[in-house]
């Protein structure tokens, strides 16, 4: 039988351990694949608490899996820690403020993965600290995950087989609502296009130059007309790296354009980048010039799993949200007033949405106080794309969002940056890895949630895991 509140008191014990961690790495404040001081943190403090460490898995220098126990579930538990370019900010500061000593181009943690390596941290170490205790069964699982702001580390880790082991796969996300993941987000597949032709001068002998530039521009419009043929949810997206050169009467002998082709499924994204593969080959033949096609990384979409988003529902309204100060919420409020005013009215009335309350229960609030009803909704597609996809092919995988920020506060901002560190980031920090040492505890307790789940999954993914990053494409270190 589950003493949750004993589980709940073994997370309490490392609050301190949690909020440093959190602080460090905001303080950190590393971009994708450069995290070092940020995961040999995150490691060095599970370490201490008896996990086994390895750092520079599947060759990235700052990825690492921690490890304890050796029979029962195996248990992942998801972490991140990279920052994003340009977003230094002041802690606690209702302008735009970089910190003393930084520069607004140094980087600064405007999505909130500080929070949540030291909430998943967190999670990890309390559940081992009770199994302990409780002679409970179970391998954990503490994965460091870099680069998944630019780079999708997690994407490396699964094509190496770190995730397809896991019984169940566990993370979440700073944000400024409450919620467990029931939708999907788009797969998405990045390609270069590179055309080589031949250069001649335009004026005096053009019949004999073979542009690369007409090249990628009849690739474009072929794209283009592409468009009206494939899932209304899919996307293609391009640009120019490199148009030929300055000189318009040359005949520009290379250029070379830029892909990324999202789609709703990663078995549509694969049909759909062989289809522009097909056009730049025919732009190619129309040009007379040779088109070198490289396909790079890739994101898988992510499947929700519905055994596991219940019960981590379930595991979400046990734990309850965080009490807050006046202190805390005024801060809040002040960061709100920073906000634009249309912007703020419409994250209230989509948190009311998803909370099926009226609007006005948000009125002059500031920390959000609901949990949403799950709602599994695998068909609604997120607009962005994340490696936590991979993962969900891998391995039965729940994830969800916990209020660290004022409501309305935008993801990728200062006000995002300079809210990481303060006081009520670290309850909802905290409180997250209450809600994930929860759902797993529950998972292993109950074999029947490890099986369902399981065969949900296997439904789900009838072909398996199929990487989107080409095999000889490798980390960009």
């Amino acid at each position: 039988m589950i003493d949750k509140n004993r589980l709940f008191a073994r997370i309490d014990d490392v609050r301190d351990v949690i909020a440093k961690a959190n602080d460090d790495v905001w303080n950190y404040a590393e971009v994708y694949f450069k995290e070092f001081q940020s995961a040999d943190a995150l490691a060095k403090a599970a370490q201490d608490f008896g996990f086994e460490t390895e750092m520079g898995v599947c060759g990235m220098p700052t990825a690492f899996v921690c490890k304890w126990g050796n029979e029962g579930p195996k248990i992942g538990i998801l972490a991140e820690y990279d920052a994003l370019d340009a977003l230094n900010q002041r802690s606690g500061c209702f302008e735009k403020q970089a910190r003393e000593n930084h520069a607004e181009s140094d980087p600064g943690h405007g999505c909130g993965h500080n929070s949540l390596g030291a909430g998943s941290l967190g999670a990890a170490i309390g559940l081992k600290k009770y199994c302990e205790e409780n002679d409970v069964k179970a391998q954990i699982y503490f994965f460091g995950c870099p680069a998944e702001e630019n780079g999708s580390g997690k994407v490396f880790m699964a094509r190496d087989g770190l995730f397809s082991d896991m019984d169940i796969c566990l993370t979440w996300h700073p944000g400024d609502g409450n919620s467990i993941t029931g939708t999907s987000s788009l797969a998405s597949i990045s390609v270069k296009y590179k055309f080589y032709g031949v250069a001649s001068h335009a004026a005096a002998v053009p019949h004999l130059g073979r542009s690369a530039l007409d090249a990628c521009e009849l690739m474009n419009v072929g794209a283009n007309y592409l468009r009206e043929h494939i899932p209304s949810d899919a996307r293609i997206h391009y640009s120019y790296l490199d148009a030929g050169g300055k000189a318009p009467n040359v005949v520009q002998d290379y250029a070379c354009t830029y892909y990324f082709i999202r789609a709703p499924k990663a078995k549509q994204a694969f049909e759909i980048v062989d289809r522009v593969d097909d056009i730049a080959r025919g732009a190619a033949l129309m040009t007379g010039t040779k088109v070198e096609i490289e396909h790079m990384d890739g994101l898988s979409d992510y499947i929700p799993n519905k055994v596991l988003g219940q019960v981590m529902y379930e595991s979400f309204k046990e734990v309850g949200l965080p009490e807050y100060t006046q202190r805390e919420i005024d801060m809040a409020k002040s960061y709100a007033d920073t906000f634009d005013p249309q912007a703020l009215a419409a994250a209230k009335a989509q948190l009311a949405k998803e909370n099926r309350i009226d609007e006005t229960a948000y009125d002059g609030v500031y920390i959000d106080n609901t949990i949403a009803p799950y709602d599994h909704n695998p068909e609604k597609v997120m607009p962005g794309s994340t490696d936590v996809g991979d993962v969900s092919y891998c391995a039965p995988t729940a994830q969800f969002t916990a209020a660290t920020v004022a409501i309305g506060t935008p993801g990728h901002s200062w006000q995002m940056t300079g809210q990481g560190a303060v006081s009520y980031a670290h309850k909802g920090t905290v409180n997250a890895a209450k809600v994930l040492a929860l759902t797993a505890l529950k998972a292993i307790d109950d074999p029947s949630i490890i099986e369902k789940a399981k065969a949900e999954h296997a439904k789900n993914t009838p072909d398996g895991y199929i990487c989107p990053t080409d095999p000889a494409f490798m980390p960009d270190l």
